[in-house]
């Protein structure tokens, strides 16, 4: 919405905020952002930080058993293409 309505760097703190909370998207898009100079690299640094203390975050010993036994039993590679299925369709936001 603040992209539409110009707000560019307002757009940018609230993809900075998503990318620290894990969100890939947004890192993503923030990562494009800086590549153009779009964001600065002291923002970047701060989102790729608080993007990896959230995923460090939700490492378990027991998330990781629990992936384990999806890719022996093939439930892992189940999981991913429903989720690529969802992403084709035309109204999915990531």
């Amino acid at each position: 919405v603040e992209l539409k309505n110009g707000r560019h760097a307002r757009a940018a703190k609230h993809f900075i905020i998503a990318a620290k909370l894990g969100h890939d998207g947004s890192l993503r898009t923030l990562k494009d952002w800086y590549r153009f100079g779009l964001v600065s690299k002291e923002n970047f640094a701060a989102a790729l930080r608080g993007h990896q203390a959230a995923v460090d975050a939700t490492k378990s010993p027991q998330r990781e058993a629990a992936e384990a036994f999806q890719r022996r039993h093939g439930l892992h590679a189940a999981a991913q293409a429903s989720t690529t299925s969802l992403k084709r369709n035309p109204e999915y936001r990531e």
